[in-house]
């Protein structure tokens, strides 16, 4: 079925007879359009849209033919090859499915993979793309494999604290900038220790908040900027009674 994904892929990519664009495209420029589909496929699930995550689903599969497809024409891999990797990794990591090893864990098996690459490192292979909050709690995780943890919720929770006092004796953007860092890094911390996904948590807080601002524009009308601060506030509690009702 994705034989003729592929083929569209390489007439495009052909450099006499394709697409200007495409043929001049590379692996860093295609980069970012493969964070926004897979961004798309995220969203399309959270409003439950099964037509939209068909159409974002073939948008994401582009993006993997097109970087297969430069990755061919540059002599490392084909599409075929990416296929086969993905299908001898899952076999791997379910020897009690498909072998007749026990279940050893999904991380342990990961783990064992990573002391045959070269960078042998808990830290190895985090992806430098990922959304910040997922990345640092990626980080914070594999550290923690390690016995570099807090032991409860409370350290993480004092380490808020402490960042919050730090940013409120910084003056210079710079330095601000980097004690926010470390306070969102521990509020990340500690949610991870109440075993909340900071990513999903925060994705949720902003659709309530755009919900609650929809509904308290609508409650306005036309005239919703040339309301002082106060009458937006008392929209923004009756939205939120009507909400938590």
């Amino acid at each position: 079925m994705i034989s003729p994904l592929v083929e569209i892929m390489a007439r495009l990519r052909d450099p006499e007879t394709g697409c200007p664009w495409d043929v001049q495209q590379d692996f860093a420029t295609i980069a970012p359009y493969t964070i926004e589909e897979a961004h798309e496929v995220a969203d399309a699930i959270a409003r439950g849209d099964m037509m939209e995550l068909k159409d974002e689903l073939g948008d994401l599969l582009l993006q993997v033919v097109f970087h297969a497809r430069m990755a061919e024409e540059a002599g490392h891999f084909a599409i075929g090859d990416v296929i086969q990797a993905i299908c001898d990794k899952m076999i791997r990591r379910h020897p009690h499915v498909f072998g007749d090893g026990e279940t050893t864990g999904w991380e342990a098996i990961k783990a064992a993979e990573r002391q045959n690459k070269e960078d042998k490192s808990a830290m190895a292979h985090v992806a430098l793309g990922l959304p910040a909050l997922m990345r640092a709690e990626k980080l914070q995780r594999r550290a923690a494999r390690t016995g570099f943890d807090w032991p409860d919720a409370s350290g993480p929770r004092a380490k808020i604290d402490e960042e919050i006092a730090e940013i409120e004796m910084e003056t210079t953007a710079d330095r601000l900038e980097d004690e926010v860092g470390d306070l969102l890094f521990a509020c990340v911390n500690w949610a991870r220790h109440m075993k909340v996904d900071p990513e999903a948590a925060l994705r949720r807080a902003n659709r309530k908040f755009e919900a609650r601002f929809r509904a308290m524009e609508q409650l306005a009308g036309e005239d919703f900027t040339a309301l002082s601060l106060a009458e937006k506030e008392s929209l923004w509690s009756k939205v939120k009674a009507q909400a938590d009702s």
